[in-house]
This record gives C-alpha cells, sequence and structure tokens, in this order.
C-alpha cells in the first residue's frame, strides 16, 4: 500500500508539471524537456559508463536545430530512419543472451539516436502541419501513463507468465495485454475530448504505445542488469530515477512521431 501512495503522489506532481508546461507556451515545453533530458542523459551515461561531457552539449544542440528549427525534410527523416533502425537493433538486443555491441561498446550510438533523439522526437510530436498543439502530446502522455498503471495494476493482480523474466523478472504476459487494453479505451476518451485525430488513429497510438512502451521498458531493463543496478536514479520517489519514468516515451517517440508523419502525408 505504501509502494502504492508514494508512485501515486510523484507521479501526479510529474503529471501536473508537464501539462502544466505544455499549456503555457513552446519556449518553456521545450525548457522542460531539455531538463528532463539532461537529468536522463546523467543517468544513462552512469549506468553504460560514459564519462564524457560531450552529451551534454549534443542535447541542446539537438533540439535547437532539429526540433526547434526545422531542418528540411532530408535531415529530419534520415535523423528519424537511423533513429528508428537504432532503436529496432536495441529491441534485437534484448531478445540476445549476449553482450551487444550497442549495450557494452557503442556507447555514443545509443546516447544520440536512441536517448537524445528520444527527447528530440518527443519535442516534435506536438507538430500537427507546422502548427503547435500541445494537446497531441498531453494525449500521448495520457496513453503511456494508462498503459503503465494498468500493466502495473493487472500485472500485479494477475500475472503469471512473465513476458521476459531474464531481462525483467516483474513483467507478465497479463500485465502487457492488461497495458494495452486501458491504452485503447483511454483511446476512446482522448478520442471525444480533443478535436484533432480520428478514432482509428488514437487506437492505433495506444497500440503503437502500448508495444513500443513495453519494449522501452525492456531495453531499460536490460541497460540496468547490464549495470547491475535496480533503478537508474532516485530523483523521483517511488519511481527511481527519470530514466525509469520516461522509458516507454522516450523508445515509443520515434515511432510515434513517424507513424503521425505517415498518416499526415496520407491524409
Amino acid at each position: 500500500m505504501r509502494e502504492i501512495v508514494v508512485r501515486s503522489i510523484s507521479g501526479i506532481l510529474y503529471v501536473l508539471v508537464v501539462v502544466f508546461s505544455m499549456y503555457t507556451s513552446r519556449e518553456l515545453f521545450m525548457t522542460l524537456f531539455l531538463i528532463l533530458g539532461l537529468q536522463t542523459l546523467k543517468e544513462f551515461k552512469k549506468l553504460i559508463h560514459l564519462k564524457h561531457f560531450t552529451p551534454y552539449l549534443l542535447l541542446p544542440i539537438s533540439l535547437l536545430l532539429i526540433s526547434y528549427y526545422y531542418p528540411g525534410d532530408i535531415i529530419l527523416y534520415t535523423y528519424l530512419g537511423i533513429s528508428l533502425l537504432v532503436s529496432i537493433l536495441l529491441a534485437k538486443d534484448v531478445q540476445s543472451t549476449k553482450n551487444s555491441l550497442l549495450l557494452k561498446k557503442q556507447k555514443y550510438i545509443p546516447t544520440m539516436l536512441y536517448i537524445i533523439s528520444g527527447f528530440v522526437f518527443l519535442t516534435l510530436i506536438p507538430f500537427s502541419k507546422g502548427v503547435f498543439k500541445p494537446e497531441i502530446i498531453v494525449g500521448v502522455f495520457v496513453l503511456i501513463w494508462c498503459n503503465d498503471t494498468f500493466a502495473y495494476i493487472i500485472g500485479k493482480s494477475l500475472g503469471k507468465n512473465k513476458l521476459l523474466e531474464r531481462v525483467s523478472p516483474k513483467k507478465t504476459i497479463e500485465g502487457f495485454f492488461g497495458g494495452l487494453l486501458g491504452a485503447v479505451i483511454t483511446s476512446f476518451i482522448i478520442f471525444n475530448l480533443l478535436d484533432i485525430y480520428t478514432l482509428p488513429v488514437w487506437i492505433s497510438l495506444a497500440v503503437i504505445i502500448s508495444v513500443c512502451g513495453s519494449i522501452g521498458d525492456l531495453v531499460q531493463s536490460n541497460y540496468k542488469r547490464q549495470a547491475g543496478v535496480k533503478d537508474s536514479g532516485n530523483v523521483m520517489p517511488g519511481h527511481g530515477g527519470l530514466y525509469d519514468r520516461l522509458d516507454s516515451a522516450i523508445y515509443a517517440s520515434p515511432f510515434i512521431y513517424a507513424f503521425l508523419q505517415l498518416i499526415t502525408y496520407v491524409s
């Protein structure tokens, strides 16, 4: 009970801060995610034993040049394609029993094209046809939070079959489908509240978030397993570090952005 109360309080405070910044201005929104990104980078660098200061410079530069000042379709979609490829390779590494190149040797590749790119695409998601619409990212985060919450509740109460016990002993197949169901139900509510996308789009986003969010959890668990730690940090009581809290969003963001760009192009 105490764990649930602590998780709820810290989670509510986190939600309030994020939602408040999203409904003020684009600049405050970008500033918030820069701060969140720097802390997440700090925790990630510690996990992979990367001591260089360079990533702290690459994050604000990437946010400024790619997210704030549009660099053009060729650069943006090339960056998106490479980031998606790295994410897929990280997902493949989760299933491997050997220490992968991305996990153990190539430290800058996941730092730049998984963590940093994750924050870049998180800040690009609320742009629809060049217009800043914070409701989109709010809807995405609500889907992520509902997926995580339902997965935790269903997994804790009904979970019996492990999802990938070697990497994350507590995650279950029942928890995954519980999270998916919670996200899909929430997508119906969001559709009725926000006049932005059609219902099939929100349902598709719920599925993408549930699948990619679960993979993101496993990717982060794999990094923690390699580092021999339980949490990436202790910034948020009941949640561990920011990386523990944002792992789903970071991993899923390039896939979400690619999907939204696709439906915008098709429509």
